[in-house]
């Protein structure tokens, strides 16, 4: 090899190295992309509200004891893990009800949906006067919150406990014009973050669970509360939620079957809600027929 020869090849033997470094970072990423889900090269990504739960750890620990790569992502805002998932930056997510879900993908023109059941919290009735929904006189007043979503599932838990009548039945979407002159008590609607405060001045109140709580309110002193079994209340029963394209996802279906089976962790959400939650383990395709029939009526 003349002195010339020797010198190019000095040269290029770096950058050929370089290459061969380029190609193999190019090699490992791409296999990292199509890695096996829940493998440690590419781990599920799970979205929650309110990580620092302590159910969250014990449910992290039991979906790895499985042999399943998991990490749980903080969101400090409900409007949050929805986007990342339809972005990518999650593989599910885990924080809401079917109605929420609904409401999104009709604004958001999306299409997640739902792969399993975890619990409802009741929308309840409370009373300071009354000790049952039967003790209540006719012509009463009973105040809801005002906000769309549970305006109108409170009229549908007055309408269950047989205080009201609603107009077609009612839906995940009436409001007290809905009310029926045949109902036994008058229903007026109110911010939310009074409702505890009007109890001296009304027969009953349906107040939210947060508010139940900050109110020193016992939730078990309701005198009525959602039925899980009613279909009225499949619109409020929260869910873990995925891209269209992995509703058959067998990985992310066994993250589901944990969280409903595990008793640790269902003892965990339990004392958290305060001994509210009420579980559920409605089929996918029950919830996905449930997701498709509130998007209906909330484009008509």
């Amino acid at each position: 090899m003349t002195t010339r020869t020797q010198h190019i090849a000095r040269v290029l033997a770096p950058v050929a190295m370089l290459g061969m470094v380029a190609l193999a970072g190019c090699s490992a990423t791409a296999a990292d992309a199509e890695a096996e889900l829940g493998t440690e090269q590419r781990p599920v990504k799970l979205g929650v509200v309110g990580a620092s739960d302590p159910y969250w750890d014990v449910f992290e620990k039991a979906v790895e004891a499985e042999g399943i790569e998991l990490e749980i992502q903080d969101f400090t805002e409900y409007t949050q893990p929805n986007p990342a998932l339809s972005e990518g930056e999650l593989d599910i997510n885990q924080f809401q009800h079917i109605q929420y879900l609904a409401d999104y993908n009709v604004s958001a023109g999306d299409d997640l949906q739902p792969i399993g059941a975890t619990a409802i919290y009741p929308l309840s009735l409370f009373s300071d006067k009354y000790d049952s929904v039967e003790d209540i006189p006719d012509g009463e007043t009973v105040v809801v919150p005002n906000d769309t979503t549970n305006q109108a599932r409170g009229l549908l838990v007055l309408q269950s406990a047989g205080l009201i009548e609603l107009k077609d039945g009612g839906s995940s979407f009436s409001t007290p014009a809905d009310v029926l002159d045949s109902s036994r008590v008058k229903v007026e609607a109110v911010d939310a973050a009074i409702t505890p405060t009007s109890l001296p001045d009304v027969a009953a109140a349906i107040i939210n669970n947060d508010f139940v709580t900050t109110a020193g309110i016992d939730p078990e002193s309701a005198i009525a509360s959602d039925d899980p079994a009613d279909s009225t209340a499949a619109p409020y029963i929260n869910i873990f939620a995925v891209k269209k394209a992995d509703v058959d996802n067998e990985v992310l279906a066994k993250l589901v079957e944990i969280y409903q089976t595990n008793q640790d962790v269902l003892d965990g959400v339990q004392e958290v809600s305060g001994g509210t939650a009420v579980f559920a383990t409605n089929p996918a395709d029950e919830l996905q027929s449930a997701l498709a029939e509130v998007e209906a009526n909330i484009q008509k």
